[in-house]
């Protein structure tokens, strides 16, 4: 058997498409019970926001009936909404943060 007996083979490599995470938006829902004041603590606690982007997002979502906080991934937006809704359980209002994905 000779050197020109033997044909080259080509190791093809593939690689696997990964899709991106889908991204979902953390969604502040408007009550007439909660005091705006410990609406924008809980936007700077949970969603480390400054005082000025938090009353923004507030007095959006006061003005609108709802206002988008943050978009990240689905894990982390359903953590951050139940922890900032849980805040205003605890202290007895019906503060509400909902999660949906995005468009």
């Amino acid at each position: 058997m000779s050197d020109s007996d033997v044909a080259a083979k080509r190791k093809t490599r593939s690689k696997p498409k990964l899709e991106r995470p889908r991204l979902y938006k953390v969604i502040l829902v408007n009550d007439d019970y909660t005091p705006r004041e410990f609406v924008v603590m809980v936007l700077k606690a949970v969603f480390r926001m400054s005082e000025e982007t938090g009353y923004r997002v507030m007095m959006t979502a006061h003005k609108l009936g709802t206002s988008v906080v943050v978009i990240c991934a689905k894990d982390v937006a359903e953590t951050k909404a139940k922890e900032a809704t849980d805040l205003g359980k605890e202290v007895g209002f019906p503060l509400m943060f909902t999660t949906e994905p995005e468009e």
